[in-house]
């Protein structure tokens, strides 16, 4: 953590930042936030992105890469929050089968089906998105088997079970922010280096019980390439960034929350979003990034090498 004194225009700088978080989702007009269905490379998805009258440049895209056997839907509230800072967020159910268990496992190459997906859907006629996608940015957001699925995209390795169809990373792969992710191997021999290429965030529930606090704190040390960043979530859990606490189909975390769903949520894509922002060029994003943001937000603490 980085202690910095909050004052009074740190304080309207957090404020600001949490206005821009929409309250209501439809795709009726310019005004309203876009939120459709769709399907990428075969697999069910949905979109989320701002409202066209919100945003004047292109919008990067946010791919979600869900944890296992947690359905799409589940990151409605999360995906919208994040899509509120400036994304299109699109978030795939992807079933494949690994170790003989069919399931929602994905896989590194729905990176490339995404940006396929975003080419395609920048100039479909009908699109709610037409000539409003930066087809040429991609990031990545995961939860937990799709954080560990993204982090090893971001080294460049084809690494099962994570790699079940050839894929490589793609160039438009700009930076990645991941919850309730590690890579440390079973029995805890320690976490093996995370040569990344691209700037890297994870963002971990002090209250997880299914990934750990300190195999979060263990891959933040073994990620190679800053920037990097650890954001710590007083209270929450492994499902933080669901919308209930029981997602169907999922493990479920022995280790109970302690703050409101909606307060993990919040953070979760504060900082996720904020991180991206930053890595993609926004100025004023990393400055209450690496400035103010740890000082003036009571959900978390902080640590970060620029």
């Amino acid at each position: 953590m980085r202690p910095i004194r909050a004052t009074t225009a740190a304080a309207a700088a957090f404020a600001l930042v949490t206005s821009v978080l929409p309250t209501s989702w439809a795709a009726a007009d310019e005004d309203s936030p876009v939120a459709f269905a769709t399907t990428v490379n075969g697999d069910p998805a949905d979109v989320y992105a701002p409202a066209a009258s919100d945003v004047s440049a292109a919008l990067p895209v946010a791919l979600l890469l869900q944890g296992a056997n947690v359905g799409r839907s589940a990151y409605s509230a999360y995906a919208r929050a994040v899509a509120g800072y400036g994304f299109v967020v699109v978030v795939p159910d992807h079933r494949r089968t690994i170790y003989g268990q069919s399931g929602l496992f994905p896989e590194e190459a729905q990176a490339s089906w995404t940006l396929s997906w975003a080419r395609d859907e920048d100039t479909r006629a009908a699109s709610p998105l037409k000539g409003r996608i930066d087809t040429g940015s991609l990031v990545l957001l995961g939860h937990s088997f799709g954080g560990a699925a993204g982090l090893a995209l971001t080294t460049g390795a084809c690494a099962p079970p994570f790699c079940a169809t050839p894929a490589v990373k793609p160039a438009e792969l700009k930076g990645a922010a991941f919850f309730g992710t590690n890579n440390s191997p079973p029995g805890g021999s320690g976490n093996p280096p995370v040569p990344n290429t691209v700037p890297v965030a994870l963002v971990q529930g002090t209250a997880d019980g299914i990934a750990a606090p300190a195999a979060a704190q263990g891959t933040y040390e073994a990620i190679q390439a800053p920037p990097k960043m650890l954001v710590s979530v007083t209270g929450a859990n492994h499902y933080g960034i669901t919308d209930t606490q029981a997602p169907a189909g999922a493990a479920p975390d022995p280790s109970a929350q302690t703050v409101p769903q909606e307060t993990g949520i919040r953070a979760s894509a504060r900082w996720s979003a904020m991180f991206l922002r930053t890595v993609l060029g926004d100025v004023w994003s990393g400055v209450w990034l690496w400035g103010v943001g740890d000082a003036v937000d009571p959900a978390v603490t902080v640590r970060y090498v620029r």
